[in-house]
């Protein structure tokens, strides 16, 4: 019964995910994944998936795959996988859970309550490191990387001609993202490489709608948002008010990435946004799967081997997969990866730690 419900469950992530592809933003981390379907079409197709998938599915080990929140991108991009991935496996069956992303991914990876799990890099980075976020808790040792899937944009947002550079955000009001949140501390590290501390800006923390309507309301001058571009909230905003990205200058970039290995330069394409014509050097995380040490080498070689085979059909569930690639699968992480990604990727001629 356990299995069916997670069969159902996943269809119903499918149809979302699919409806998802045709919208005309993007989100990630925990930000709306965007499209919207009927209960009765849900139920409809879930039930059809499930019934296709237990014809061909496996009786492999359960693999438990941490996700994110019900309505994020994390989420769907679960669901997909399950979808695709599970009828064409042999070794195992994922079965997606709803979490509170990154953070508490590692926790329950830690706790043996996932398996699998999707995080940003940086936030993988200071689990490992025992430093940031996990500063209290200490290093942890119970997980490593399995696969890049896409780049989580670094967007330092504003509605002002008064900023222009990072540097002008000195004495301003700016939205951090939530306290705590891996946003926190992109851009606690970001602002430091201008030589600017949280003492000398008026510090918001706010999720991305929230700084959004801020911005839109001329409550705050500026606000950081960490996710794939284009950001729905963004979007919309800029549908009613004129956004303007403040991008990061090449020596400042290489700053940041000699103290900081997880970050990757990046440009936000020019049209990205209504009425933001330039690019906009940046830098960027990427999300990333990550598995538990204690999983098998068999499981993942096979999970990444069937996830790289079908980029096709998990493109055609989600947008996101079309930006999955196996030169970028392991950039921006310099942790040692799983035993079963090692194997896989050296059987493709690139050699991992």
């Amino acid at each position: 019964m356990k299995k069916l419900l997670s069969l159902v469950m996943t269809g119903v992530l499918a149809v979302s995910a699919l409806t998802a592809c045709g919208s005309s933003g993007s989100t990630a981390g925990t930000q709306a994944a965007g499209g919207e379907t009927t209960a009765a079409a849900a139920a409809a197709s879930a039930e059809t998936a499930a019934a296709g998938a237990a014809s061909t599915g496996n009786s492999g080990e359960e693999v438990v795959f941490g996700t994110g929140g019900t309505t994020g991108t994390y989420y769907a991009v679960g669901g997909v996988m399950a979808t695709v991935l599970n009828p064409l496996m042999q070794n195992s069956h994922l079965t997606v859970t709803s979490t509170g992303a990154s953070k508490a991914n590692i926790q329950l990876i830690d706790d043996g309550d996932a398996n699998l799990a999707i995080v940003q890099n940086d936030v993988m980075s200071y689990a490992h490191e025992g430093t940031d976020l996990f500063a209290d808790e200490g290093a942890y040792e119970t997980f490593a990387p399995v696969a890049g899937l896409y780049d989580e944009t670094v967007q330092i947002i504003t509605c002002t001609d008064d900023i222009k550079t990072v540097a002008d955000l000195k004495g301003k009001t700016v939205s951090v993202g939530d306290a705590g949140s891996g946003v926190e501390f992109n851009a606690r590290q970001i602002l430091d490489a201008y030589g600017i501390s949280f003492d000398d800006i008026k510090v918001v923390n706010a999720s991305f709608g929230d700084s959004a309507d801020s911005l839109k309301d001329e409550k705050i001058d500026a606000a950081f948002i960490v996710a794939g571009a284009p950001t729905t909230a963004v979007v919309d905003l800029s549908t009613t008010k004129a956004v303007h990205l403040v991008e990061l200058d090449d020596d400042h970039i290489k700053t940041l990435q000699d103290k900081y290995s997880f970050y990757t330069p990046t440009t936000i394409p020019g049209g990205t946004y209504t009425g933001v014509d330039a690019d906009a050097k940046t830098v960027s995380v990427r999300a990333t799967i990550i598995a538990s040490t204690k999983l098998s080498e068999d499981v993942v070689y096979e999970m990444l081997k069937t996830m790289f085979d079908n980029k096709d059909a998990l493109a055609a569930g989600h947008a996101k997969f079309e930006l999955l690639n196996l030169e970028d699968a392991t950039k921006g992480i310099t942790i040692p990866f799983h035993p079963g990604a090692k194997k896989y990727y050296e059987e493709q001629g690139i050699t991992v730690d």
